[in-house]
């Protein structure tokens, strides 16, 4: 399965983790990718998803496809990952 929609989530994480002195995410890593998932996660519940119903459905229905292909895409590299939001 291609996972470039993946690659390009944990590539902006990892901006955001360079900001803050933190080490990268690695997706060899289990650890890492349980890490991930539960950042999709987050993302994922009804309040971050909308910003508290601040976006539009439009842009709240195109968050949501791009975490939910994260979440996918995730789950087809390492099956044991865990959510809670999604599914």
């Amino acid at each position: 399965m291609n996972i470039k929609t993946l690659e390009a989530f944990v590539k902006q994480e990892n901006r955001w983790m360079a900001a803050r002195g933190a080490q990268p995410y690695s997706l060899l890593s289990a650890k890492d990718r349980q890490e991930i998932a539960e950042i999709i996660d987050a993302r994922l519940s009804p309040e971050n998803l909308s910003c508290d119903g601040e976006l539009s459905r439009a842009e709240t229905n195109r968050r949501y496809r791009n975490l939910a292909r994260c979440a996918e895409e995730l789950l087809s590299i390492d099956p044991s990952v865990v959510f809670y939001e999604y599914n």
